[in-house]
């Protein structure tokens, strides 16, 4: 599983805000889905917390104290966002820690520079790489091929919110990559039930599809 970062009472503020802003939706009644084909009780969209000042502010200040605890007892030299929704995340910690930012495409331009990794990276630097949501894995490790590629150490993957999904403890395991989030679907699912906001049998019926459904794989 992914190491949670953050104090259980600061991964519950996180989620809190994730449920105000309409980040995460919960509707097992009506499910979602997804463009790979998986139908889901939950749905996540982080880029939400973007229209809020003072939300984002709040789980870019969490996110700070995650990247200090990801990366303990080092400190990273610069942060590099997952394009496109780790951009912002990467941007706004950055500017509170005052480390350089750059960011990660998929793959190398076709024109240009031809290049993967835009932004203030420089040979043999230590890097975090930022994500919004953590759910197999694999573009975050394609990023963090990309900055190693470049000549930089990756300490580790950081996320606001992850499903807790087996397939990406395997693929960060295989990438020899660590990686943390803020908090997790179930975080979140609990916080739901405890505000009311769903109901204790549609927090059964999603807490089961988190434990045995395609994203337990």
């Amino acid at each position: 599983m992914a190491n949670i970062l953050l104090k259980e009472d600061q991964a519950k503020e996180v989620a809190e805000v994730l449920l105000d802003e309409g980040a995460v939706l919960i509707q097992p009644d009506k499910p979602f889905t997804f463009a790979s084909g998986v139908v889901s009780p939950i749905y996540c969209d982080l880029r939400l917390l973007m229209r809020s000042p003072s939300q984002r502010r709040t789980v870019s200040e969490l996110l700070v104290q995650g990247i200090k605890a990801l990366c303990a007892p080092k400190e990273p030299d610069a942060l590099a966002g997952v394009a496109t929704a780790g951009i912002p995340w990467a941007a706004w910690a950055g500017d509170i820690m005052g480390k350089p930012v750059a960011y990660v495409r998929d793959a190398p331009k076709g024109h240009g520079r031809g290049q993967q990794v835009e932004g203030g990276l420089r040979l043999a630097q230590n890097v975090v790489v930022v994500e919004d949501l953590t759910s197999t894995g694999a573009s975050a490790i394609v990023a963090v091929e990309g900055v190693r590629q470049l000549g930089s150490g990756v300490l580790g993957v950081i996320s606001i919110c992850t499903y807790g999904s087996p397939t990406a403890d395997r693929n960060f395991g295989n990438a020899w990559v660590r990686y943390g989030s803020l908090c997790t679907a179930a975080t979140v699912l609990d916080v739901a039930a405890e505000t009311e906001r769903i109901t204790p049998e549609q927090q059964r019926i999603v807490r089961q599809w988190l434990e045995t459904g395609p994203m337990s794989r």
